[in-house]
């Protein structure tokens, strides 16, 4: 936190897609938040390849409030992407994620600072309550609870990526090789004293949800393959369980042969026993791929995201040397109390590559 005199400074950071009608209202209740918390803001919007009329609603705001700065990506990246994108430029003192759908409200963003200033790191918003879908509210649940228990670091219950976080675990998570990013993960795994502020996450407020039951299931599979190795270490027990049940079955099978050799022996048992193994040796296969298909998405080192462009104040930097001037100013814009900037070739690159 910072030392001096000066007012402090947040950063939130909004991942939009499909958000068009949402982002003005967004705005207008960061700044009344803002404000009202008498300090200094800029409010990052990150268009990530959106294909409604996103980036003619920035093009207004930015002109209008030297506040917004909007981030546009070459195409859709990913909210975790976006995010990482929008941190990268962040100069605050503390940086807020939040998704522009406004299900993230920015109204608990007092309670997240207050937490904050009494000496927590990282405050993350805990859903006590969801809107929408009871299903997918169970879904949801049983997922943290899986996630945590499997996860060699102990993961918050019902915690997304609506968060603030103090500049120092900012940098920390700009600092990170990673390519596939869980972000939620990753804030749990830099460590630093973290706390958690309950609240009601409301249904979307515009259009339909973006993530499918299947987009769900993927974001699930993420999150556990990138924090634990428990599913290959139950592949270890299971198979040392059947190899164990397989030569007692064996011994089984040639005593009752010996003992009753006019009983005539089908093929079904077989036939289900090779099954059997053969299912179990299909979901080995499937789980050691997961696992190897992130090691060959790391070892590509493909740039996270790419900005096609960067908006403020009425203006829209579109080439590589205007947006690395703009970077490199941002860079420079550190002010004393506050962390360094990463190094550039760390954050702070154009392309997002490490």
């Amino acid at each position: 936190m910072a030392e001096d005199d000066r007012p402090l400074r947040l950063s939130a950071v909004v991942a939009c897609y499909k958000d068009a009608q949402a982002i003005p209202l967004m705005h207008q209740r960061l700044s009344a938040v803002f404000s009202a918390l008498a300090v200094d803001y800029e409010i990052i919007f990150v268009n990530d390849g959106s294909p409604d009329d996103t980036d003619s609603v920035l093009r207004e705001l930015t002109a209008k409030d030297s506040h917004v700065l909007a981030i546009e990506h070459s195409r859709n990246f990913g909210s975790q992407n976006a995010f990482a994108s929008g941190m990268q430029i962040a100069t605050g003192d503390a940086v807020v994620l939040l998704d522009g759908d406004l299900q993230d409200p920015p109204e608990v963003i007092p309670a997240f600072f207050e937490k904050w200033r009494q000496g927590n790191d990282v405050v993350y918003g805990r859903r006590s309550k969801r809107g929408g879908s009871l299903l997918l509210a169970i879904f949801c649940k049983a997922f943290y609870r899986i996630f945590r228990g499997l996860s060699c670091v102990p993961m918050p219950l019902d915690a997304g990526d609506f968060s603030l976080m103090d500049r120092r675990v900012v940098d920390e998570l700009l600092s990170l090789p990673e390519t596939d990013q869980f972000l939620r993960g990753l804030r749990t795994r830099v460590g630093f004293r973290q706390t958690g502020v309950d609240y009601v996450r409301p249904e979307r407020a515009f259009g339909r949800s973006t993530h499918s039951w299947l987009e769900n299931f993927w974001w699930a599979r993420k999150g556990i393959f990138s924090f634990t190795f428990a599913p290959i270490g139950l592949l270890t027990y299971a198979g040392a369980t059947m190899t164990v049940l397989s030569f007692l079955a064996v011994l089984y099978h040639i005593v009752d042969r010996l003992r009753r050799p006019e009983i005539p022996h089908g093929v079904s048992t077989i036939i289900v026993v090779v099954l059997f193994f053969g299912s179990l040796n299909v979901l080995a296969i499937a789980i050691l791929g997961e696992y190897l298909v992130k090691i060959f998405e790391e070892t590509k080192r493909r740039p996270k995201f790419i900005r096609k462009a960067i908006r403020q104040g009425g203006k829209r930097l579109n080439t590589i040397p205007e947006m690395e001037t703009f970077l490199r100013g941002r860079c420079r814009e550190t002010a004393p109390g506050r962390s360094p900037a990463p190094q550039e070739g760390r954050s702070h690159d154009i392309r997002g590559e490490r």
